[in-house]
């Protein structure tokens, strides 16, 4: 999974024009593990455990039919002297008995180990003090809502890590603006569809803090590839001070106050919400805490001045298909733009 997101990330980087050094920075993010062999919270161990079952048993399978096929090619293999055809068996009771009777069984084992992982995993018990968060896909974003806390984000998810002692769950309440998608950290638990109208519940309790990777597992259009999720799970402590940092209103800040006059006055507004100012967009990502976060663009590149500048002067030319349109700015007013948006933290 980790080499073909890597590819279709990489590849679509090179094909929209994004320079090499974004495509460089897609690889240093695939770096961190996104296998499922190798989980940190409770849903994951679950898969992962079903996985070595299903592991274990294909590969009896795959011995026994190889074995038997090995034997038979050496058994019965044409001598020099042999001549006709070998004396021919028409059926065998027996061997009908145990090739119906063996996979039926197989199936049996599979399916109760199954609904256990859906069972553990569907209707785990929802502890009164879980962190709950509101995930919602766009065309090809992720807004993540924390109703509790009074924050909007997008992209980045920071949660707090949860103490095997005293388990502290993040609830993830999913659906989607637009299309199908489907969230996927493999490391934190399995895949669960975002779909228009509907509503899906999953949840995670990482055991160790650090940043998790995954992405959109579900084909919804274009720019699928590039719908990445970080997922950074924080000590309690830095989760509180991340939230008290997320509760606070936007930085206004006189130097940058030419860049908000272009932002207010454009179709940003439109789009987009600054909490403290006119702009109370709800299409587009919440930007009032824009600059703390890592990445733009839903994780493709790191935000910095220079990928900022070339995202809002032409999106299409980092993500081809993204609904950001071009913005036509003079040189003069990407400047000051950027630097308004690089002001937000």
């Amino acid at each position: 999974m980790r080499f073909i997101y890597l590819c279709s990330a990489s590849m679509q980087a090179a094909g929209a024009g994004v320079p090499y050094r974004s495509a460089r920075f897609l690889a240093t993010l695939a770096g961190d593990s996104t296998s499922i062999f190798a989980p940190q919270a409770t849903p994951a161990h679950t898969i992962f455990g079903l996985s070595l079952l299903v592991l274990a048993i294909t590969t009896a399978i795959f011995l026994a039919v190889g074995g038997l096929l090995l034997y038979a090619i050496i058994r019965f293999r044409q001598h020099p002297n042999d001549t006709g055809e070998p004396r021919q068996i028409y059926g065998s009771n027996q061997i009908e008995v145990l090739w119906t009777v063996i996979p039926v069984l197989i199936l049996v084992v599979l399916f109760l180990a199954t609904m256990r992982v859906i069972s553990e995993t569907e209707h785990a018990h929802k502890p009164v003090d879980a962190l709950d968060v509101v995930v919602l896909g766009h065309q090809y974003w992720w807004e993540y809502r924390y109703p509790k806390l009074g924050i909007v984000t997008a992209n980045e998810l920071h949660i707090p890590v949860s103490d095997l002692r005293s388990s502290h769950p993040t609830y993830m309440t999913m659906s989607s603006v637009d299309t199908d998608h489907s969230f996927w950290v493999p490391r934190l638990a399995g895949k669960m569809d975002l779909i228009p109208n509907k509503t899906n519940v999953m949840w995670m309790d990482p055991q160790a803090a650090g940043l998790y990777l995954g992405q959109c597992a579900q084909y919804c259009g274009t720019e699928h590839a590039m719908m990445l999720i970080r997922v950074y799970v924080d000590t309690p402590e830095k989760f509180a001070q991340w939230v008290k940092e997320q509760q606070k209103p936007a930085v206004d800040d006189p130097k940058v106050a030419a860049g908000k006059e272009v932002f207010l006055r454009t179709a940003c507004v439109n789009c987009h919400t600054v909490n403290g100012t006119a702009a109370q967009g709800r299409f587009g990502p919440d930007l009032t805490h824009f600059a703390s976060r890592e990445t733009l663009a839903s994780g493709i590149v790191p935000n910095n001045v220079e990928n900022l500048r070339k995202w809002i002067a032409d999106p299409d030319s980092m993500k081809p298909g993204s609904l950001m349109p071009k913005m036509n700015l003079t040189s003069h007013e990407l400047d000051q733009v950027t630097a308004y948006m690089a002001s937000l933290r």
